[in-house]
């Protein structure tokens, strides 16, 4: 299975686990006037683009409220890297940025993850929830 059908089944399965998610395109293109224009999350710069790559989809994930969130309407920021079915991390290529990314968004209280398909949304959600990160 491609990275593309992952992702087609990720967004399916998505909406059982509280999240709404959309494609998040990211790259460059000259305008008609030769202007490098750019485009996605965290794509301010090719510099900045090496770094740190945003993940393939984004969105917002619905989060139960508690007694400790009383008065609140939580609505979590979500992105999520799709990978192909079996892909394990080797920290080559493009997977440092993705995980700076991916680490960036839960130090400020986001949810991010790798992940391989619907069950690996699932196990992301799963271990999330366990945490108490909401």
């Amino acid at each position: 299975m491609s990275e593309s059908r992952a992702q087609g089944r990720i967004v399916l399965v998505a909406p059982e686990l509280g999240f709404t998610l959309y494609r998040n395109n990211v790259g460059a293109l000259r305008d008609a006037r030769g202007r490098v224009v750019r485009y996605g999350l965290a794509n301010e710069t090719a510099a900045l683009n090496r770094r740190i790559k945003s993940g393939d989809l984004i969105g917002i994930r619905q989060v139960l409220i508690e007694p400790h969130h009383v008065g609140l309407t939580l609505g979590q920021f979500a992105s999520v890297e799709v990978k192909e079915p079996g892909w394990a991390y080797s920290g080559r290529g493009r997977e440092p940025a993705q995980l700076a990314w991916i680490e960036h968004v839960r130090k400020l209280g986001g949810f991010a993850c790798f992940a391989d398909g619907p069950e690996g949304l699932t196990v992301a959600h799963s271990i999330n929830k366990l945490s108490n990160n909401f």
